[in-house]
């Protein structure tokens, strides 16, 4: 077991319907070394990829995407779910559907902050049926970026997401992948890796 592996397996809550709740650690309440050593180890995996800019998604993905770019010493960009006033000129826009909340978002990221000289690594916090992946990739391609790799902290095995990304040809590091789950007794399975 990795160190994501570990974490998942003692504080990780198995919910019906295939949920994986990290809220204590990863996603709503956040361990800072944890979210460090995540960084880290996508820099190693990466390591002689050239990145120049990290892209996520919001909310939850900027966790992760932040220490990831700050190892690389790269900005961090992030797709918004909305368009507020104060984002302004061209974007390039994606329909992304979530797994978690059960709804589509158009995310958008303005055009000045990704350009066809970017080398894109795309990080995020779950993989589940690909849809946000999928979204992110849409939008780097549109900016005519080079998509480098794709990061993500927690990818379930048993759902489709994965299988998508890489049999698109895309370079897929996920650091715990999670091969079944059992709700009643809470027991987390993780594929080797």
């Amino acid at each position: 077991m990795n160190f994501l592996e570990e974490r998942i397996a003692k504080d990780g809550i198995v919910k019906p319907g295939n949920v994986l709740k990290v809220d204590s650690f990863l996603n709503h309440q956040m361990d800072i070394s944890l979210m460090d050593e995540i960084g880290r180890e996508f820099h190693r995996r990466f390591e002689g990829s050239c990145i120049t800019k990290v892209l996520t998604i919001e909310a939850s993905g900027i966790a992760i995407a932040y220490p990831v770019a700050r190892e690389f010493g790269v900005p961090m960009v992030f797709a918004k779910k909305s368009k507020s006033i104060n984002i302004e000129g061209e974007m390039y826009v994606a329909e992304v559907e979530s797994f978690t909340h059960k709804n589509k978002n158009q995310v958008i990221v303005s055009k000045k902050f990704l350009t066809a000289e970017d080398h894109v690594l795309i990080i995020d916090d779950f993989l589940a049926n690909g849809c946000a992946l999928q979204g992110l990739i849409s939008i780097a391609e549109s900016a005519g970026a080079t998509v480098e790799g794709l990061g993500i902290a927690i990818e379930k095995g048993f759902q489709i997401g994965g299988r998508v990304i890489r049999n698109l040809g895309y370079r897929l590091e996920s650091l715990a992948i999670v091969e079944s789950m059992d709700a009643q007794t809470g027991t987390i399975w993780f594929r080797q890796q």
